[in-house]
């Protein structure tokens, strides 16, 4: 997984912030640091972008488990984020179940994979996050 996110991660920089294997889909990257390492993280993330807001989904491919950057996210709540060619500092809050559930399905809605990611986590509720730049 680590190689594959290095590669997203060097296509994204190069190319303006996209990366061929997912169109035109916005994509963001988050600096998190390790919740349990202390590390700093780099992770491609496709977003959900609704004006000034963005969302984004700790779907781990439909996993039976959160993803890492979930708990860095928790430890850690302002990171760093490039968009496009953008980089900026945000403070990211895990939304409530029935409202990140909602920015899920529009999620679904426009990428019918995280439709599937939802039926295979089941019954893990997958958690959503809104970003907020600081300005």
């Amino acid at each position: 997984m680590n190689d594959w996110n290095a590669q997203i991660i060097a296509e994204f920089r190069a190319n303006g912030g996209k990366a061929a294997q997912f169109g035109d889909n916005p994509l963001v990257i988050l600096h998190t640091i390790g919740a349990k390492s202390g590390a700093l993280r780099e992770t491609p993330l496709v977003a959900l972008v609704e004006g000034d807001d963005m969302y984004v989904f700790a779907s781990k491919g439909g996993a039976p488990d959160n993803p890492d950057w979930y708990y860095n996210l928790l430890s850690t709540p302002r990171i760093t984020v490039e968009f496009g060619t953008e980089t900026f500092t945000a403070d990211v809050t895990e939304l409530p179940e029935e409202v990140g559930q909602a920015k899920l399905r529009a999620q679904a809605a426009l990428m019918p994979q995280f439709g599937e990611y939802i039926t295979s986590a089941a019954p893990r509720i997958i958690p959503a996050f809104h970003i907020a730049r600081v300005l």
